[in-house]
């Protein structure tokens, strides 16, 4: 029976370990990036891949923290009321979820033995302070979500191999200088419902920051289009904002974007030409604003195929606002165009409004009702 153990025991140690996906993999799992993104990546770097260590004794025979559950190398502590990150983490950990508790500060030997953390999950805590020297011994981390703490400010000497940061539900007023620095994996940004206004961001906020693709500001209180985000941005939220106008130099910088989200603003003005630097758009939501017309450089988007304009104070539609009068010049036609909710007579419109719209039933129109 011994005999039997012991040989047992040794081919667990000797069996190969799982590998972890690929990130591009997890993002489209989670419809993070568009379906129709370009399809060539390889500008793109990959974020290095966490070493799996060989299966050992120690993990058969590790010690769980109390109130957690444990796996080989994932360790599950959500909603067991802890007031602090528990002790005796087991080293080996590749995910910890600590999730739906009662922290309030990240210690600076909190996590200095998870060497091989490659998620950490801190989702709807009461943190307020992380040492500066927390994720110090982190060097494989890809995914952190402090998502809907009390954190005042971007925590300082984040680790540098991050490819999906979320903190999103926090009370970040200010984006500091060089927050971002050294994380040239970062891919995704999430940071909705924070305090954040424009004047909030400082020019030098995402020095050294070149892949990231999406970016959500949503549920703040931007004034205006940010000016000084990544330049190589395929998708940008800043939905349900204060943003009253959009001005000739907004997008100049961010001409890979791919969809563009603005509803749920103030938007009243949308200056000529301003959209014209977008040449990839293919989406775009002004839905739930206060726009009075078609915005003039829309027909001219090669590529867009879906615009959400519905619950605006538009009240007339020209028959050359969505086509260009060459038809040459569209490459891909409208798959879909909402104006319900704007105080337009769609029996005035001319049929060959919409001549580059695909599909009998791509224009949605709607009873107007103050």
């Amino acid at each position: 029976m011994r005999t039997c153990l012991f040989l047992s025991l040794v081919a667990l140690c000797f069996a190969k370990p799982l590998h972890q996906n690929e990130f591009l993999h997890f993002l489209e799992e989670h419809d993070v990036m568009l379906q129709d993104r370009p399809q060539n990546t390889s500008d793109i770097i990959q974020p290095q891949q966490t070493p799996t260590p060989p299966t050992t004794l120690d993990d058969l025979f590790f010690t769980c923290p109390l109130k957690c559950i444990c796996q080989v190398r994932v360790v599950q502590c959500s909603d067991a009321g802890l007031k602090s990150v528990p002790a005796r983490i087991p080293k080996k950990t590749v995910m910890l979820d600590l999730q739906n508790n009662k922290i309030t500060e990240i210690k600076e030997t909190d996590l200095k033995n998870l060497h091989s953390l490659y998620a950490l999950f801190l989702i709807n805590n009461q943190i307020t302070k992380i040492h500066p020297k927390a994720f110090r011994s982190m060097k494989y981390l890809k995914l952190l979500y402090l998502s809907w703490n009390l954190l005042p400010q971007i925590p300082t000497n984040l680790p540098k191999s991050l490819v999906e940061l979320r903190i999103d539900g926090n009370k970040i007023k200010k984006i500091q200088k060089e927050a971002f620095k050294g994380m040239k994996f970062l891919h995704v940004l999430e940071m909705s419902g924070n305090p954040l206004d424009t004047t909030g961001i400082e020019p030098d906020a995402f020095d050294g920051v070149v892949r990231l693709i999406y970016i959500r500001i949503s549920q703040a209180k931007l004034s205006s289009v940010p000016k000084n985000l990544p330049s190589n941005l395929y998708e940008l939220y800043l939905d349900h904002n204060k943003i009253s106008s959009i001005e000739l130099e907004d997008f100049r910088r961010y001409k890979d974007l791919y969809r563009l989200d603005l509803s749920h603003n103030q938007i009243k003005e949308i200056e000529n030409g301003s959209l014209a630097y977008l040449p990839n758009l293919r989406q775009i939501h002004l839905e739930n604003n206060k726009v009075r017309k078609v915005p003039a450089a829309l027909k001219n988007l090669k590529y867009l195929q879906a615009l959400y304009l519905h619950n605006n104070n538009i009240s007339k539609i020209e028959v050359d606002d969505f086509c260009p009068k060459e038809s040459s010049i569209k490459k891909m036609l409208y798959s879909g165009i909402s104006l319900f909710g704007n105080p337009v007579k769609h029996w005035e419109i001319q049929p060959a409004s919409f001549r580059c719209v695909s599909g009998a039933y791509g224009v949605q129109f709607g009873n107007f009702r103050k």
